[in-house]
């Protein structure tokens, strides 16, 4: 018998048939790229600093990032972000300039349409 292949965490096997659901049900191309990108081995996730965002995030934008968002750097602006895991200086930074963190999950709720997402990686 083969091994299985792709993740075996239960909660994100759980989402990424969310995102799958989702995209074709919608039409949402970015919600399929999304899973695709979280199917990936856990050594080859964004990792992606607060200054890159604030480098390629407008002011109130939403970003999602499949991966962990880290708190290298500083935001200028509010921003909307949406990651598989925060580290907690991350989470704090953020909420202090007026940003909003949210689960993959609770953007797929608020946003089914995937419309004005930016993929950050």
């Amino acid at each position: 018998m083969p091994k299985p292949t792709g993740p075996t965490n239960p909660q994100l096997r759980k989402l990424l048939r969310l995102l799958r659901e989702q995209g074709k049900k919608h039409g949402a191309q970015i919600w399929l790229d999304l899973a695709e990108r979280l199917e990936r081995p856990r050594r080859s996730r964004a990792e992606v600093n607060l200054s890159q965002i604030n480098r390629y995030a407008q002011n109130g934008s939403t970003v999602v990032v499949p991966g962990k968002v880290l708190a290298a750097g500083r935001l200028s602006h509010p921003v909307m972000v949406a990651a598989l895991s925060f580290s907690v200086p991350a989470k704090r930074k953020i909420i202090a300039a007026g940003g909003t963190v949210l689960s993959l999950q609770q953007l797929v709720e608020q946003n089914p349409t995937g419309r004005e997402v930016k993929l950050m990686e």
